[in-house]
């Protein structure tokens, strides 16, 4: 230090007697030199800390096996550190520059330990961020709400460091401010109340694994249907199967039911399961001729003969008078071929996985018809793939069914009524 106060009186003798200048412009002068050259010096280090960056650090994370550096090279996390030098070298020349103006330097001192915390600030702003876009890319953190933990940092550090700030401004103990802190704590908390729920229902969410990025979630009460792509301290974003982007309340995955697909997307098949409604008067008992035209049909020609064979032996057994009227016994029913023919279609169908539930049951009869309800699971869960599959089954379906002497129930439409008035006209 005594080398740079020898240099300040140097530049007074230099102005005083070399030049000629009085003592109070001296004074003014030698500051305006002397805070022109401090800048001077900070901005020519802070230029080299940034090319040793740019050039010595990018060499360096290059050479590493490690993808860390990287991201924290690419989120200028090293180039932000760089900004202390210039703040550390004005601090330590402040002393020097002021030796004729003591009680500025309190104040100058003060402003560069302001700038100290706001780059640290944003040093570690840029960390957080650069962790977040590493875990992200990890293949054990990628699906997890890595943003809410990373957002919550954020705040923490910018809180921390503004009480910091306000501190040195005011030039109160930062403990001081901590204290005082507590005393609106009630405010805060219902300031913050949305990012203390959303906290709270991350980690909720990420302990018991309820929902991932990437997973397939319905949300009724918000229309939300479609892919997860962000979890955030107080959001999470649905991306729609229109495109459209849904953003749901990360509390309300807590507070409100919703459905994750993953297990059907984790498990060997997706779900098929609807309805065909039979009409009530198109199911009857099958006499022979009937029985003789669907013993053409492949799928249900065993099925019919095991059948005739175990009904004959047992109306034999119980001595029922067949020849009499068609109730007597037992006997097959076109519904219950049909029943057979769908349930062995099933069973060949190369799209559906056979080690997976499949069968086919009658429901209650209501006033649409008897429903036949078809389960089982497609091996493709893809939805495009999985919609032509489930359709493609129906299709044959509904178009075998006038060869078992079904009908497929309908409501009648406009241009049935008027078919039957002209009938009657007529």
């Amino acid at each position: 230090m005594e080398n740079e106060t020898a240099f300040a009186a140097f530049i007074e003798v230099w102005l005083h007697d070399q030049l000629g200048v009085n003592q109070v412009l001296t004074e003014l002068l030698k500051l305006v030199i002397l805070v022109t050259l401090m800048l001077l010096i900070a901005l020519i280090l802070w230029f080299l800390a940034q090319q040793i960056i740019n050039r010595f650090v990018n060499r360096l994370v290059k050479r590493t096996n490690t993808n860390f550096d990287d991201i924290l090279q690419e989120k200028r996390v090293f180039r932000k550190l760089g900004h202390i030098i210039p703040v550390v070298v004005i601090s330590w020349l402040t002393p020097v520059v002021f030796t004729d103006y003591p009680e500025f330097i309190p104040t100058a001192n003060r402003i560069t330990s302001v700038f100290n915390v706001l780059i640290i600030i944003r040093v570690l702003h840029h960390f957080i961020n650069a962790l977040q876009v590493y875990l992200a890319q990890s293949h054990k953190y990628h699906d997890k709400p890595i943003a809410s933990y990373t957002q919550l940092g954020k705040i923490l550090i910018w809180a921390v460091g503004t009480l910091i700030l306000a501190s040195l401004i005011i030039g109160k103990n930062p403990l001081y401010m901590f204290t005082a802190l507590g005393a609106v704590s009630a405010v805060l908390i219902l300031v913050f109340k949305d990012t203390i729920l959303g906290f709270i229902a991350s980690i909720q969410l990420s302990v018991n694994n309820m929902i991932r990025i990437g997973d397939w979630v319905s949300i009724p009460k918000y229309g939300a249907d479609g892919d997860v792509i962000e979890i955030n301290l107080t959001t999470v974003k649905v991306r729609n199967w229109d495109n459209t982007i849904s953003t749901v309340p990360t509390y309300s995955f807590i507070s409100d039911s919703f459905k994750n697909w993953r297990g059907m997307q984790e498990s060997g098949g997706r779900r098929i399961k609807r309805a065909v409604n039979l009409k009530i008067s198109s199911i009857r008992l099958a006499d022979e001729e009937m029985l003789q035209r669907f013993e053409k049909i492949e799928l249900v020609r065993e099925y019919i003969k095991d059948r005739r064979v175990q009904i004959t032996r047992h109306n034999a057994e119980n001595q029922a008078d067949t020849e009499a009227s068609i109730v007597n016994g037992r006997r097959m029913t076109n519904i219950g071929v049909f029943r057979a023919y769908i349930r062995n279609y099933l069973s060949r169908n190369s799209n559906l996985n056979q080690e997976m539930i499949h069968m086919v049951r009658q429901m209650d009869p209501t006033e649409h018809g008897v429903p036949l309800e078809i389960y089982c699971f497609s091996k493709i869960k893809t939805w495009v793939e999985y919609e032509i599959i489930q359709s493609d089954l129906f299709d044959h379906i509904l178009a075998v069914v006038p060869y078992f002497d079904l009908e497929v129930f309908e409501v009648p439409a406009g241009s049935d009524f008027q078919k039957l008035a002209n009938l009657n006209s007529n």
